[in-house]
């Protein structure tokens, strides 16, 4: 199998669990916002398949998300969401790319994935702030929603993404490599 078509088809897998795993969370959105399970797929992505794919895959999730399920809303929230989550794909991709493929880098590149998507975020917000009279986004709304309101979601990812990374890798089934 070439590695285009099996990074196409593991992005559309991603892409798919994108869709899916909020869905457990569904009768709990303070949860479901808490736990970040939309992150999870797309900084794997990244991982897995590459900057270029996990941008695709990240970029398109919420606006995807929201038409068919009417969640996250698509402004400001989703607008932000889908800038967020394409650099979670794009930091992933590249710095696990570019650092060493030993087990302290992989976590490396998670956390700096994941600083540099709620940065991205952050921007994203401020911007559409901005834009809109009815969004009012300050530095301490910044600080909230990006590290303390993501906290239990932010644990959940430093935990799980790299045991599934380690995971693929000792199973050879990383496409990135």
């Amino acid at each position: 199998m070439k590695k285009t078509t099996l990074k196409m088809t593991l992005s559309g897998l991603f892409l798919a669990l994108c869709m899916l795993l909020p869905l457990l969370t569904m009768q709990n959105q303070q949860l479901g916002s808490a736990l970040s399970l939309m992150h999870i797929p797309v900084l794997l992505c990244g991982f897995v398949c590459g900057w270029p794919y996990g941008l695709a895959v990240g970029f398109v999730a919420p606006l995807l998300r929201f038409l068919l399920f009417g969640m996250p809303p698509i402004f400001p929230v989703g607008t932000a969401m889908a800038f967020e989550l394409a650099a979670y794909g794009v930091f992933a991709g590249l710095l696990y790319q570019y650092l060493p493929k030993k087990i302290p880098y992989i976590y490396a590149t998670l956390i700096l994935a994941m600083l540099g998507g709620r940065a991205v975020w952050g921007a994203a917000m401020a911007v559409l702030s901005l834009a809109s009279a009815k969004v009012d986004f300050t530095f301490a709304a910044f600080l909230a929603g990006a590290f303390v309101k993501a906290m239990p979601g932010i644990i959940l990812h430093i935990v799980l993404v790299p045991l599934v990374v380690i995971a693929l890798r000792k199973a050879r089934l990383m496409a990135n490599e």
